[in-house]
């Protein structure tokens, strides 16, 4: 049985080799970054089956990088200095499966990690559309059975069009299940990123754009 592949997010280095110390100890294979723009880079490249992850981070912190992991199905421990009820209300309610604070001790983070691991194994997700197909599991898509290469952002697009066959989807509607904020009336986000994925997937046709709405996927 393959190994499951951890992401440890904190800027405290010391923490950090603590952490993937006893969790490669435990037999999970790991990866960390100090910064949220590290993070993102490495959630791009790789296919992760839990993210360990703090709040105060440089670069980008923890809430915003909770937006770009949102929709790809990967559960989420929060590891924070920040113990107020408020701030762990906050945090599973933007996902994440846990909430841990610091200081923790190794023995319950190894538990609470087995837990959440245990209960979010599934069978990875497929969707399949002409000829598109998007694994939820291994976060990839193919076109004719080549890899395309898309951003999180673009992949959540995707993701968002392929549940919604059919269906006319507002443009605020794209923005805040992708970017997760509010939608501030500009559409030169959502246009430009839709136009980009047209063209990686060769969907010029088939997502349309709805007047005064947003996008379509045609089926």
């Amino acid at each position: 049985m393959d190994m499951n592949h951890i992401l440890v997010v904190d800027d405290e280095k010391a923490i950090v080799d603590l952490v993937v110390l006893n969790l490669e100890m435990s037999g999970y294979e790991c990866d960390f970054a100090l910064d949220g723009e590290d993070a993102v880079r490495k959630i791009d490249a790789g296919a992760y089956d839990l993210i360990l992850l703090d709040i105060m981070l440089p670069k980008i912190d923890g809430v915003e990088l909770m937006n770009y992991i949102r929709f790809l199905d990967i559960p989420v421990i929060f590891l924070t200095a920040k113990s107020a009820v408020k701030d762990r209300v906050a945090g599973l309610k933007l996902g994440a499966q846990d909430y841990l604070t610091k200081p923790f001790e190794i023995i319950e983070l190894l538990a609470r990690v087995e837990t959440v691991l245990r209960r979010c194994r599934k069978i990875g997700q497929i969707y399949r559309m002409f000829d598109i197909e998007l694994d939820m599991t291994a976060h990839t898509v193919k076109k004719a059975g080549k890899c395309v290469d898309l951003t999180i952002k673009e992949y959540s697009i995707l993701l968002l069009f392929l549940q919604n066959p059919g269906t006319a989807l507002y443009r605020e509607t794209i923005y805040e299940r992708v970017w997760g904020g509010s939608y501030l009336g500009d559409s030169r986000t959502v246009d430009l990123h839709v136009q980009r994925l047209r063209k990686k997937i060769g969907w010029e046709e088939r997502i349309a754009a709805v007047y005064k709405v947003g996008y379509r996927l045609d089926v």
